[in-house]
């Protein structure tokens, strides 16, 4: 059932776009980490799916909160089962546009640009705007970005006996590289 809805999202950004010049990925990388005072924590993802409308500058890109691992098994149990809820919220998503995007002549110098849109981590959405950089090497488009969330604008809940030891904001750092679809 979650690979049909998976299939469904992409025909939905797809279709509306057909025929345009429209970049692709189900490989990306997504790291995050988080300094604490008890242990740093740290996980990263490397199954990030992405469509980038080369035309307009739209991006979107969806993250399954189940593929995070931790080196730690029960750190990763306890971020799926506790904090993310995973089986409830199994992905994270962002929709939006690069700004500017007319103006951007893609090369293999990575040029500076700025994401808005909506964030959706945990059931909650939120307007981000973050900056990140973007360049054409070899017929890829390479995307990068390195951002902050905070927890609370989630509605993730750290238990009270923990909330010490666990960071109230995390880096997060977004590596993508796109082929022509």
């Amino acid at each position: 059932m979650k690979n049909v809805k998976f299939h469904v999202l992409i025909i939905f950004l797809v279709c509306p776009i057909f025929a345009k010049d429209i970049y692709f990925t189900r490989s990306g990388t997504i790291s995050f980490f988080s300094s604490a005072p008890l242990e740093d924590i740290q996980a990263v993802n490397k199954q990030v799916t992405c469509v980038l409308d080369m035309g307009t500058g739209e991006v979107a890109f969806r993250v399954p909160i189940p593929g995070f691992t931790f080196k730690n098994g029960l750190m990763q149990e306890h971020f799926n089962e506790n904090y993310l809820e995973s089986e409830k919220y199994p992905y994270a998503s962002f929709k939006g546009n690069i700004n500017a995007w007319d103006s951007i002549n893609l090369s293999n110098e990575p040029q500076k640009v700025t994401l808005t849109g909506m964030m959706n981590i945990h059931g909650v959405s939120h307007e981000i705007k973050d900056m990140g950089m973007v360049s054409k090497i070899d017929e890829q488009v390479r995307g990068s970005a390195k951002f902050n969330i905070i927890v609370a604008d989630y509605e993730i809940k750290i238990p009270k006996i923990v909330r010490e030891n666990i960071a109230k904001i995390v880096e997060v750092t977004v590596n993508l590289n796109l082929k022509k679809k």
